[in-house]
C-alpha cells in the first residue's frame, strides 16, 4: 500500500490491516492475544496504531506467516526478549532528563559551532 501518509503517521487499524495483509478482525484477535499491541483508541473504539505498535504488528505477522511460529511461541519470544526489535515509544518531553553541560563542554561547542558558522559562510 501506498499512501500519502507520513511514515510516522498514526495508521487506523484498516490502513494498517491492508499494509499487512490481515483482515481487520486478526489484528483485534493479536490485540487479545498479545498485551505489547496496544493500539490508542479513542472515541467510539477507533484503534490508531502508532509507529512502534505497527512495527510490532509486522513484526507478528512476519513470525506467524512466514517463520513458522503459533500464537503461543510469538508470546513467548516476545515476553522472553522483551521484543528488542521494536524500540519503546520515546518518553514524554517532561519526563526527559536535561542534562547541563560542564563550562569546558560548553565552551568546546561554542568554538565548534562559530567554526561550523564560518565554514558554511564561505
Amino acid at each position: 500500500m501506498t499512501s500519502g501518509k507520513d511514515p510516522g503517521a498514526f495508521k487506523t487499524i484498516g490502513e494498517l490491516s491492508e499494509e499487512l495483509g490481515v483482515a481487520q478482525h486478526i489484528l483485534r484477535y493479536w490485540e487479545s492475544k498479545f498485551p505489547q499491541l496496544r493500539p490508542l483508541q479513542r472515541a467510539g473504539n477507533r484503534r490508531y496504531y502508532r509507529p512502534a505498535d505497527t512495527e510490532l504488528a509486522r513484526r507478528i505477522q512476519h513470525l506467524l506467516s512466514h517463520e513458522g511460529y503459533t500464537i503461543r511461541g510469538v508470546q513467548k519470544l516476545l515476553a522472553t526478549r522483551a521484543d528488542a526489535s521494536v524500540a519503546p515509544p520515546p518518553p514524554a518531553l517532561a519526563e526527559t532528563p536535561i542534562v547541563a553541560a560542564s563550562p569546558v563542554d560548553f565552551e568546546r561547542l561554542v568554538t565548534l559551532r562559530d567554526r561550523l558558522v564560518s565554514a558554511l559562510g564561505d
